[in-house]
């Protein structure tokens, strides 16, 4: 393999949605809810990289000893950076609370008090030659061969099944899982169906408090749906706005269905965030819709949600969250 200059810059690769794989020639990770980084050390110094290319360095200061783990040599890493809640799971909530320190006093304090780790899946460059033209499989041997565990670091675990990979996640309440094909090439910056991420998405009934007005090729329409549930008290929760899932003829249709009940007092029972009010134009809470997402925020938000359509055989009243 020929001599290729190092790398200072790399788009990840990403995957797109889709159903779980079956089958050989793939192999299963499960998603972590994290931050994705790029790891680069150059002749000994560690520079950790945002998806969007910034520099996070200092981020975390755990992950310092990469830097001295490879005997000198250049490397690049492909890697999810994690936090745990108190049960032990991945949680991007609690890694907030690292991502935006820039204070390198802060973020080795933070360090100690929230500690994050690396879960590195890919190797796209090592000691003077690129591998992202490899296979999947190639560059995942050599990463196990190269890479040891270290205090904030490990290489994930590579299963050939991925059905009960999926049924311990959802076991578990995590986010899902990644199937790679295993003659897969390394695409920078690309989304590629090589790459499959399954979900586990729950879904539930949700009451429309609302509509909000949407931007870009959705500028003058519908954009988004407020979504609520009726707490024990008969108020009426807000759960969030639902602004995926829909196509242009149901946007239409839906905007054509609400506009009638239109009013100007919001039917939710709290105060909604200011930039949810944005845009937003409140209706009688008539209609019921389905509604999929990823998990409930700590603050009763729904995240990833996704329309999946409008629930005529179901009374408003009597939908409650199912939390």
């Amino acid at each position: 393999m020929p001599q290729s200059s190092f790398p200072h810059l790399i788009a990840p690769m990403k995957a797109t949605n889709g159903e779980l794989p079956t089958g050989p020639g793939w192999q299963h990770e499960l998603k972590w809810d994290g931050m994705r980084l790029l790891v680069h050390i150059h002749d000994g110094e560690l520079t950790l990289r945002s998806s969007n290319q910034l520099d996070v360095t200092v981020r975390f200061p755990e992950l310092a000893g990469l830097a001295d783990a490879f005997g000198g040599r250049d490397i690049v890493l492909d890697g999810e950076a994690v936090a745990l809640d108190e049960t032990g799971r991945p949680d991007f909530a609690v890694l907030q609370q690292r991502m935006h320190i820039s204070d390198p006093v802060e973020a080795q304090r933070r360090s100690v008090v929230i500690p994050a780790a690396l879960q590195i899946f890919d190797l796209l460059y090592f000691d003077g030659h690129d591998l992202m033209g490899l296979p999947l499989a190639d560059r995942r041997r050599t990463l196990e061969a190269l890479v040891e565990d270290g205090p904030a670091w490990r290489v994930t675990t590579a299963h050939d099944d991925g059905a009960p990979l999926l049924a311990l996640a959802d076991e578990q309440d995590l986010e899902g899982v990644v199937s790679k094909k295993l003659d897969s090439l390394y695409r920078p910056g690309s989304r590629s169906s090589a790459w499959r991420k399954v979900k586990i998405r729950r879904h539930q009934e949700f009451v429309v408090g609302g509509w909000a007005a949407g931007e870009g090729q959705r500028r003058g329409r519908l954009g988004s749906l407020l979504v609520g549930y009726y707490d024990d008290r008969g108020g009426l929760r807000y759960a969030g706005r639902v602004g995926s899932g829909f196509s242009q003829a149901e946007l239409r249709r839906l905007l054509d269905r609400l506009q009638p009940h239109e009013r100007v007092t919001s039917p939710f029972a709290e105060e909604l965030p200011r930039a949810d009010l944005v845009g937003a134009t409140f209706v009688d809470p008539v209609m019921v819709v389905e509604v999929a997402y990823a998990e409930w925020s700590p603050i009763g938000r729904l995240r990833h949600p996704s329309y999946l359509g409008e629930r005529i055989d179901a009374d408003p009243s009597a939908v409650t969250s199912e939390i």
